[in-house]
Parts: C-alpha cells; sequence; structure tokens
C-alpha cells in the first residue's frame, strides 16, 4: 500500500493513514455551470492547503489556455500538497500536464485511458492491445518527467478484472507510483467494489508497493460507501470534492470521508491529515465560487447538519448532546460566525481580520473590498466571519472574470402596474449600453434589461437565493445559471438588497456564458466531448 509501518508521535500507524486527494478544481469544475477563473481556483488550492489535503488535481491542462494557466499558478503558489495534473495518455496531454506542475515543490502527473470493453470498442474504438501499447507509453513518458506518476484504468469497476490487471501491471513496471481503479459512472456495490479491489490484490503482488486509490461517483448515491468498501480492502487514497461536486451526480464527498475517518477512527482505526476545524469554511467558499449551493439536509456542511426540530431530540440534545449527535458542530468549524467588526471599523482592521481568515489580500483587491465592507457595515447593525466571507468571495469573482459588469439599475414597481427596470451595463470593449424592459417582477424585469443592454439572449436555467447569516438585515446570496446557445456559465452575487445580489449574479453569469460560448467555437481547442474523457 505504499506506506511504512511505522508509528507517528500520537500513535496512530502512517499504514493506516489514508490520503485525501481533493479533485474539486478538476473533477468538481466540470460539473454544468461552474466556471471558476484563475483567482478563484487559486483561492480554493489555498483553502485546500489549509484544509490539509495530501494532494491538488488541480485541473486538466491540456484543455485550454485558462485551465493551463490556473494549473500552473497553483503549482507556484500554493506550498504544502502534492499539485496533480490530469492528461490522457497522449504524448501531448503527458508534456502540457509536467509544464504546468513542474514548478511545484511535488508535483504528479496523472495519466488515464478507459479499459471496459465497453468503452474501448464504443469510445475509444481501438483495441485491448493498444491500450496496453498506449499505457506503456504514456507512464514511461510521464515517469521520465515526474517522479510521482499515478495511473487509472477509467471505467475500472465495470472492466474484465484480468485484463485490468494487465494493464495496471504494466503502469507499475513502467514505474507508476499510484493506481487509481475508479467507478466511473457510479454503478459499483459496495461488496462489488471491495471485491474488485481484493482480486487485484491477489492477481498484482507488486500492487502493495504502491499506494491504491478509490474514485467513486454518486450516481446512485453510495460513493462515499463504495469508497469506504475500497479504503477496507487496503486502499489507503480516497479521491473526492468539496461538497460532493462532480460529473453527473458528483463525486464522493470530501467531508463526508473526513468526518466518517475521523468520527469513527476508534473502529476502523484509519485517519487521515484533515484539519476538521476548516471543513465548514472549505464548504462555503466552493459554495460560494461554484454558485453551487449547498442542499440544507447535506451530511456534515448542511445547514440543518446539526440542527434539531423534534421536541424529543432538543430535550434530549439539552440534557446531553451525545443523545442525538454523533459530532460536535464545531469539530467542523461551524458555529463560527462571531461579530469581527463594526460600521467604524477601519482598513487596518478590516486587513487584520482578514488574515486572521487565511484571506490575504493587499493594494486595489483590499481598497474594494473596503468599499464593499463600508457599504454593507451602514446597512447592518454587525458584520460577522461568515460575512466577511462573503464580500470576499463575491469580489473575487469579479477578479479575472472581465466582460460584462454592473453599472447601476432602476426598478419601479407597485401592486397597480407591472415591475419596469432601466440598467446600464459596462461593456468589455469599453463603454457602457442602457437597456430597460417590463417584467414579471423586479427581477425579472432586471434580468431582461440586462438581456436588452447587452444584446445577448440568455436563457435563465437555475435561479437560488440564500442568506448568509440570520435576521432581517442579512446579506442576500443569490446563485444564477445562464445558457448561451448550448453553453452554460454560473454567477453569483452578494448584497443586503436582493436585487443587487440578482444583478450581480446575471452579468456575471452572463460574462462566464459568452465566454465559453466563445471559446467552444475557438480553433483548435477540445471539444467538450473530448474533454470529457476525464475520470468522471
Amino acid at each position: 500500500m505504499g506506506t511504512s509501518a511505522g508509528n507517528t508521535a500520537g500513535g496512530r500507524s502512517e499504514a493506516n493513514r489514508v490520503l485525501i486527494f481533493d479533485t474539486t478544481l478538476r473533477d468538481g469544475e466540470q460539473s454544468p455551470g461552474i466556471s471558476l477563473n484563475r483567482q478563484e481556483k487559486l483561492e480554493i488550492a489555498h483553502q485546500l492547503s489549509r484544509l490539509g489535503v495530501d494532494i491538488i488535481e488541480a485541473g486538466f491542462p491540456i484543455t485550454s489556455p485558462g485551465d493551463f494557466e490556473s494549473v500552473q499558478a497553483i503549482s507556484r503558489e500554493v506550498e504544502g500538497p502534492i499539485i496533480c495534473g490530469l492528461a490522457r495518455t497522449s504524448a501531448q496531454d503527458i508534456e502540457a500536464a509536467w509544464t504546468a506542475v513542474r514548478d511545484s515543490e511535488r508535483p504528479r502527473i496523472h495519466t488515464f485511458i478507459a479499459t471496459s470493453d465497453l468503452h474501448i470498442e464504443h469510445k475509444l474504438q481501438t483495441t485491448r492491445e493498444d491500450v496496453k501499447g498506449q499505457v506503456r507509453a504514456a507512464v514511461a513518458q510521464a515517469r521520465e518527467l515526474c517522479e510521482d506518476v499515478e495511473f487509472s484504468p477509467e471505467d475500472g469497476s465495470r472492466s474484465d478484472v484480468e485484463f485490468m490487471a494487465e494493464v495496471v501491471q504494466i503502469a507499475l513496471d513502467e514505474g507508476a507510483t499510484t493506481i487509481n481503479v475508479p467507478d466511473t459512472v457510479g454503478y459499483a456495490l459496495p461488496g462489488e467494489y471491495k471485491a474488485m479491489f481484493e482480486a487485484l490484490y491477489r492477481l498484482l503482488p507488486d500492487l502493495r508497493n504502491v499506494v491504491v486509490s478509490v474514485h467513486c461517483h454518486d450516481d446512485l448515491g453510495i460513493a462515499v460507501a463504495n469508497s469506504l468498501a475500497g479504503v477496507e480492502a487496503g486502499c489507503r487514497q480516497v479521491e473526492c470534492a468539496i461538497n460532493g461536486i462532480g460529473e453527473r451526480a458528483g463525486n464522493a464527498s470530501l467531508e463526508e470521508i473526513a468526518m466518517l475517518l475521523h468520527t469513527r477512527e476508534p473502529s476502523l482505526g484509519l485517519w487521515t491529515g484533515i484539519e476538521t476545524t476548516e471543513i465548514a469554511r472549505t464548504s462555503r467558499l466552493v459554495s460560494r465560487l461554484t454558485g453551487y449551493q449547498v442542499q440544507p439536509n447535506k451530511a456534515i456542511v448542511g445547514r440543518n447538519a446539526f440542527a434539531h426540530e423534534a421536541g424529543i431530540h432538543q430535550d434530549g440534545v439539552l440534557k446531553e448532546r451525545t443523545t442525538y449527535e454523533i459530532m460536535d458542530a464545531t469539530t467542523v468549524g461551524l458555529n463560527s460566525n462571531s461579530l469581527v467588526l463594526g460600521k467604524h471599523s477601519g482598513r487596518h482592521a478590516l486587513s487584520e481580520a482578514l488574515k486572521e481568515m487565511g484571506f490575504e489580500i493587499d493594494g486595489q483587491a483590499l481598497n474594494t473590498a473596503f468599499k464593499r465592507f463600508k457599504e454593507i457595515a451602514d446597512r447592518k447593525k454587525q458584520v460577522t466571519a461568515m460575512d466577511l466571507e462573503a464580500l470576499v468571495t463575491d469580489e473575487l469573482r469579479s477578479e479575472d472574470i472581465g466582460g460584462y459588469t454592473l453599472d447601476s439599475f432602476e426598478v419601479e414597481a407597485s401592486s397597480q402596474r407591472p415591475p419596469h427596470a432601466r440598467v446600464s451595463v459596462n461593456l468589455p470593449e469599453g463603454g457602457a449600453a442602457s437597456g430597460s424592459f417590463t417584467g414579471d417582477g423586479p427581477i425579472d424585469a432586471v434580468f431582461q434589461a440586462i438581456n436588452a443592454a447587452t444584446g445577448v439572449a440568455a436563457k435563465l436555467s437555475e435561479f437560488t437565493i440564500g442568506a448568509v447569516t440570520e435576521g432581517q438585515d442579512a446579506l442576500g446570496e443569490v446563485s444564477i445559471v445562464l445558457e448561451i446557445d448550448g453553453s452554460t456559465g454560473a454567477g453569483q452575487g452578494v448584497s443586503t438588497d436582493i436585487i443587487d445580489a440578482a444583478a450581480r449574479a446575471y452579468v456575471r453569469a452572463l460574462s462566464v456564458a459568452v465566454a465559453r460560448s466563445r471559446a467552444d467555437e475557438a480553433v483548435g481547442l477540445p471539444t467538450e466531448s473530448e474533454t470529457s474523457t476525464a475520470i468522471d
């Protein structure tokens, strides 16, 4: 399993440490509507480092210049975790991945190819022998460039295990240091997935000399259960994502894996290096920057995860917390919403508060954050840590997105006539354009007026509203997904005025969708079908 049998200072066996491989920035970003810019990816990567993940899969460098640049920036700026880039078995992919991660203190190349007959015949349209040849060449090339190489037989859980063993042996012979066998389409049952790894260990004695990894999807709602089954079979790396985001129904949830192993460590004897008190904050950051809200009943980080409605439950918790709570909310960083600043706080106080929260911003970025803080502080009696998180991540969405920005808006609304909105939008090429529209409601009127101003016929796919904190003066948080000619874009806005938040979210989603639509038409970039051959 690639780990020593020695003990740590705390008495834990290194052989029982489970490495956390985070793929939020690669598989997670393949979720429909998510398009993170360079600054946003860097912010998430820095937070993942604070969280204590062992490996960050920073992206798929060959897919676009933007993804390449983001992976390269993370490799150069984020310290601590291994920084990994994904590559298909083509020489061009592997070279791009290496160039993107080579500046990291601990770089890794992750290469993959499908091994199920279904994929070989219909997707790759090739033969088993060709797959073996591609693996031999790809792993050998990657190993010449990088000491740390991961290989994955895509759709492993639906592959013929004996053929897959042949392929994995080739990867081992060429120097692969981690073998990841994914349940790509979330089809396996826990018992089947565990039996597959037990068979591979029997067929491949060399497998015990490397790290073996699981990568499970949640199509049937059992990604975490399957991941645990693989770990119980001997695997010591789990590939997962914050909030469980990812292709289709998503990946195994990092926070669920981490707290499962943390809470049941006495029974399982397994542990991770995750700093659990950073879990909630990481979840909020990813939610805000991706526009994917966390469902209220989501395990560990959902709004109701530690709430008790039934009177019997409430009575029991008041008498003894452990009657109904198997975890303490503070363990995952919840209930950390203390007052940080007031309306009279200055720029230095804001800077110091943000530093304590892990945000290192200065210059114009600090000036912009301070301006937004003052605007909010004038409307709220108290500004909490969660308010500041929301404000800073809201501003991060504005950086590097480019495209359209909201200049101003006016809305006339009453119960006597349909609401009418007028907006002014700053254009990417400079200057501003105005538009007006009478809509079904004030927010609809603003959205339609933005379409009129920009001349873009965007279609609203998703619209959600939430509150950052409690109270009538809480910050409102709006998430939007738009579609333009089949290309989607997500945007988010934060404000005490929900119409303002919605308008901000809309123009950001519009900018992302327009950029994606143009990128899809660009010559020389991989098509969506080509890039979706990643381990999903």
